[in-house]
């Protein structure tokens, strides 16, 4: 602790004299600096099928960081430090045009340092077939040289207590800048359940159940240096990180079978994981108009785990297992952009190569005659080529595009190639949207767009996983891409804004129970393709009212899916009633409820959430370079994660109790807090996502 003082000290003494060196002001040269007037209101507007709310000069700014103002933002809901958007599975997050590479980076933005922020509801052919929207963060721009400190501590306690802390520092030096950061974190949580199945087996009603208390302690660490390189128009750079992740998973329980005596039952899970990631970027203009861009990605991950079933009382074997999966992406993004027609296109190719083996081996002989050691080796070479052109006629904007995918994926189990899995695949998939903007207050856009969701490797392995005496867990190296038409409107007028959204999907796919071939009873948890249509419905109202600043979300979820004799169809209501208050001294308050209806997504039906609420009080120091913050979680202990499911005459109920009640600590300082000029993005973000 006083090394870490002293360095902090010297540190800061250093950034006190680089300080005084400034860029030459010459306004040919340099951008002028922003100019923000304090104090105002957030103000968020329809452009075709974006959101765009501006942040800065708003009392969203002094909120703490990114991720706190992104809470409270119409059409997003954050929970546990994961950004979700409502109606929205698969999205992507770019920082200053370069894709989130982690959840960490949202929370080492300030809120001040924020511009404006983006959120596009029908991303085009330039972004990746599965995207469903993107989130776009832009910043403010800072010429200062010299070397800058940011330090961000968080500590929370729920049913257990985690630690987080971030240090970065960074060194701009003419027009190249340095960076180098870290990231500590220990956490730990405490889930309890129950599951109970109910089956006709053999010709009478059977009840196999089981009961958890899991506690996950883990550490996690990240450490990134890289550089960039601007002059003129002309801009490069690299970065290298390293993660570590060191877990043990433990879940102390119970197993029944109808009304014999429960089994105690203690579950071990050991898990080590490192990835090691390199990326680099090159950006260029030519003739002020034609823009080339190039992104390359390596990464490569390994994980070891070995899971330990015991039964203190004697009464059924122990199990053990352990399962060695190792992963590699190789992937390069290129396209340029220049101006066409009188409007803007964008053309490009996106490829990349991945690989992903899992060696999961049964250490019970017993066991292992329904549940094998297997060895599963999945690659996947793509090519895509992606054009989109957009124009604006006065009032009308059009924008269309297309994208050409090759897949050639191969799949073996045991050194075999399996070649009902195997495949290769050519698809175009477009998307086109009409905009018409009738003055400042209305606007309404429709948009169509055709993708291909491929399953993420998790679920393609071939190997089982022993959870208890009568269940065990899979994947599917079946399952088919999935194939999503989607069509979505929207609307503004004044304060109100509304989006419909309607799926159609082919070979989607959802999880089952279902029998397992065996001596005894066995029940299989694992994904199956489903064809299924859903309708998403939400309206929105936002107006700020001096210091408040409030919005409301009534949405509507509701779905078509039909498996055997059974129907999936009971609609979700839900709302969003988020608020902030900007007080003077730098004090912010934030109070955010929500609820849902009980009812069907996919094979599951979720229980109802009548009312939930998250609350928080901050306040800025030292001329907004220290924030503290104190947050508390699900206030009232309302938060509902149950679910129940009916697939194949296997009813299961889950009833689980999350630890998301709690209170959270979070002190910021940023010293000389400056954006990153790194521009470059995620080659391949579909296969980063499925990895």
């Amino acid at each position: 602790m006083n090394t870490r003082i002293l360095i902090t000290v010297l540190i800061l003494g250093a950034t006190t004299a680089a300080a005084q060196n400034h860029e030459e002001t010459d306004s040919l040269a340099h951008e002028l600096q922003e100019i923000i007037v304090t104090s105002g209101q957030p103000s968020t507007r329809l452009v075709g099928s974006t959101l765009v709310t501006t942040v800065a000069g708003s009392n969203l700014a002094d909120l703490g960081t990114a991720l706190d103002v992104l809470a409270q933002l119409p059409m997003i809901n954050v929970q546990d430090n994961t950004v979700n958007i409502i109606g929205r599975n698969n999205i992507e997050i770019y920082i200053d045009g370069r894709p989130m590479h982690d959840d960490n980076e949202l929370r080492q933005i300030l809120s001040s340092n924020l511009r404006k922020v983006e959120l596009m509801m029908a991303p085009g052919a330039a972004y990746s077939s599965t995207t469903d929207a993107v989130l776009k963060i832009t910043t403010k721009r800072n010429f200062m040289h010299g070397l800058s400190l940011t330090d961000r501590f968080q500590l929370q306690y729920r049913r257990k207590c985690s630690v987080n802390d971030y240090l970065g520092l960074n060194y701009r030096v003419g027009d190249w800048e340095i960076f180098l950061d870290g990231t500590v974190n220990r956490s730990n949580s405490l889930i309890k359940g129950t599951t109970t199945n109910t089956l006709v087996f053999e010709g009478k009603q059977t009840i196999a159940g089981s009961r958890q208390n899991n506690t996950y302690p883990t550490t996690t660490a990240s450490v990134k240096a890289g550089f960039n390189y601007t002059a003129g128009a002309q801009s490069f750079g690299a970065y290298y990180r390293y993660n570590p992740e060191k877990g043990d998973f433990n879940n102390i329980g119970e197993e029944w079978l109808d009304s014999n005596p429960a089994l105690r039952r203690n579950i071990n899970k050991r898990i080590r994981t490192h990835s090691d990631r390199v990326s680099v970027y090159y950006e260029n203009t030519f003739a002020d108009r034609y823009l080339i861009h190039f992104d390359g990605d390596f990464k490569s991950s390994i994980a070891d785990n070995m899971t330990s079933t015991f039964y203190p009382g004697g009464h059924a074997d122990n199990v053990e297992s352990t399962d060695h999966r190792k992963s590699t992406l190789w992937a390069g993004k290129l396209y340029t952009q220049f101006p066409l027609l009188n409007g803007d296109f964008t053309a490009g190719t996106q490829d990349s190569h991945t690989r992903t083996t899992l060696d999961y081996r049964m250490l019970n002989d017993r066991i292992g005659h329904y549940i094998p050691s297997s060895l599963s080796d999945a690659r996947q070479t793509s090519a895509t080529l992606f054009a989109s052109w957009a124009r604006t006629f006065g009032g009308l904007s059009l924008s269309v595009g297309a994208r050409y995918e090759y897949v050639d994926y191969l799949f073996k189990i045991d050194g075999k190639r399996d070649n009902d899995v195997s495949r290769r695949t050519h698809l175009i998939t477009p998307d086109l949207s009409f905009g018409y903007s009738f003055n400042d207050d209305t606007q309404i856009s429709i948009a169509y767009k055709m993708s291909t969701v491929r399953p993420p490797y998790s679920q393609l392995t071939g190997s089982l996983c022993y959870v208890g005496i009568h269940e065990i867990e899979g994947g599917n190296p079946a399952l088919r891409d999935e194939k999503m038409h989607d069509v979505q409107l929207f609307g503004m007028w004044k304060e109100f804004m509304l989006q419909a959204d309607f799926m159609r999907s082919i070979d989607s796919y959802a999880f089952v129970k279902q029998l397992y071939p065996a001596d005894n009873l066995q029940l299989l948890m694992h994904p199956v393709n489903i064809d299924v249509s859903a309708l998403n419905l939400y309206l929105v109202w936002s107006k700020p009212v001096r210091r408040w600043t409030p919005n409301i979300t009534f949405g509507m979820y509701r779905q078509w899916l039909s498996l055997g004799d059974n129907r999936y169809d009971k609609p979700i209501f839900s709302y969003y009633f988020d608020n902030t208050f900007s007080f003077p001294r730098g004090w912010t308050i934030t109070a955010n409820i929500s609820g849902s209806t009980q009812g069907d997504m996919h094979t599951n039906r979720f229980g109802r959430i009548i009312f939930t609420m998250d609350a928080s009080v901050g306040k800025t120091f030292l001329d907004k370079t220290l924030t503290v913050k104190l947050s508390a979680t699900d206030i009232f202990n309302t938060a509902n994660n149950d679910w129940t499911m009916n697939t194949f005459g296997i009813s299961v109920d889950k009833r689980q109790s999350y630890d998301r009640r709690g209170i959270s600590l979070n002190v910021i300082y940023n010293f000389h807090p400056r954006k990153s000029k790194y521009k470059g993005s995620i080659a391949s973000e579909a296969e980063m996502n499925r990895l």
